[in-house]
């Protein structure tokens, strides 16, 4: 079953966070993404059922093989995506805003060829 936006956008910030701090909690996201601890909880829930994280004992989270995969898939289409526009003069800020919208709506077929023409691996 594929993730909804809002749950690869929970990854995708789980997998930054992890990469700046040894530990990652619920209120680090909370405070990452300005959204509520009860919103930040449910999300954390469905994506523990749904075998993408998990949370050990001191409630620290981590990324399962699943999660870290898709996490990782998303991040590199916000880098991707970024880098290219604004190597067509979009401003870094719009050039970021624009590649977190379109990274969860793109196809791997348009991704890759997009990818493909700018000369990217």
């Amino acid at each position: 079953m594929a993730l909804k936006e809002s749950g690869e956008m929970y990854l995708e910030t789980i997998l930054i966070l992890s990469q700046e701090k040894k530990h990652v909690r619920a209120i680090d996201i909370a405070n990452e993404r300005d959204f509520s601890r009860a919103s930040v909880s449910r999300a954390l829930s469905l994506l523990k059922d749904s075998g993408h994280v998990e949370i050990d004992e001191d409630d620290f989270i981590t990324l399962t093989d699943k999660g870290m995969e898709l996490a990782n898939e998303i991040y590199n289409r916000h880098l991707v995506l970024s880098e290219i526009f604004q190597k067509l003069g979009v401003d870094e800020e719009q050039a970021t805003t624009d590649a977190c919208k379109i990274e969860h709506h793109i196809s791997s077929e348009t991704f890759n060829a997009i990818k493909k023409h700018f000369g990217y691996k």
